[in-house]
């Protein structure tokens, strides 16, 4: 008998995923904020609950995929000062697995683990990369912290999603490692539109300096998703500038718990919040370079 899962997110990312799950024959229970973002899963077989609890209750394993780390407390707990236990943790089963794959702090990852061992549940934090189309291939990379027995159960699950599965160490791990990656793309993608900016305020096109940059050690796979978006000026957000914003925060935020300074990593933010700030939209974090392509907030 198949392993049954439960999905809770269905955003960008949690929705392909979702269909993966499907594809590869799991059982599966959804649930969403929004409940027209489920009815594509619906239709394909999957089952939608009424609440996170009722998701949880149905699942051997559950997968958490929320865009910040208030949404994933309201998903796990409940709303505060509900009359009703709706949060998830309330319908997990012992010997269940909850599966995080949202991108939060390592504390609030630890915190996740400690109530769910209290409930006799298995954690992992296991936040992913790879984009919306590594979603929808089912080749997303899995950054993962806890405990390598609990990965070896819920594998299975995951490889319908992944294609890789990275055990970093104990509860908090996966999303240290994730936040660290994302620092580094979120400045890889800053110092690609910074240096456009120097070029292009020189005359020469935009289109040169990338077309050296792809036969010189600057080049990397992000730049060769990104450069196209930031040519054409047009973003369709498959990692959104709101959520790269909000890794850029959590890691400044474990940097000075750490004691670490990040004078980089400070500066993008800025950049970040200037663009987040000022668009109308909900663009892809390449539209850090409209901040030198308007005029910049006061």
């Amino acid at each position: 008998m198949k392993t049954s899962v439960g999905l809770i997110g269905l955003g960008l990312m949690g929705r392909p995923m979702g269909h993966n799950l499907l594809r590869a024959g799991f059982p599966l229970v959804v649930w969403n904020r929004s409940k027209d973002k489920a009815a594509d899963l619906v239709r394909a077989g999957a089952t939608l609950a009424a609440s996170p609890r009722e998701a949880a209750a149905h699942a051997d394993v559950l997968i958490t995929i929320v865009s910040d780390p208030p949404a994933l407390e309201q998903v796990l707990w409940g709303p505060q000062g509900a009359a009703e236990k709706t949060g998830a943790l309330d319908g997990l089963r012992p010997g269940s697995v909850l599966v995080d794959s949202s991108t939060v702090s390592p504390d609030l990852a630890r915190r996740v683990a400690g109530a769910c061992a209290e409930r006799g549940v298995d954690f992992l934090d296991a936040p992913v990369t790879g984009g919306t189309w590594g979603a929808e291939k089912g080749e997303l990379v899995f950054m993962v912290g806890g405990r390598a027995e609990v990965l070896a159960r819920v594998q299975p699950v995951l490889a319908a999603m992944g294609r890789r599965f990275f055990l970093l160490g104990p509860n908090g791990a996966g999303q240290t490692v994730k936040l660290g990656m994302n620092l580094l793309l979120a400045l890889e993608v800053d110092a690609l539109v910074e240096a456009l900016a120097l070029v292009t305020a020189a005359g020469v096109p935009a289109e040169r300096l990338i077309e050296v940059m792809q036969s010189s050690m600057g080049r990397s796979p992000l730049l060769d998703v990104k450069a196209p978006l930031i040519l054409k000026n047009d973003f369709p957000p498959s990692f959104p500038l709101r959520l790269m914003h909000k890794d850029l925060r959590l890691a400044l935020e474990l940097a000075q718990q750490l004691g670490t300074p990040l004078p980089a990593a400070a500066a993008a933010y800025t950049t970040f919040s200037a663009v987040k700030d000022a668009s109308p939209d909900d663009p892809d974090f390449a539209a850090i370079a409209r901040f030198w392509r308007k005029p910049r907030p006061a």
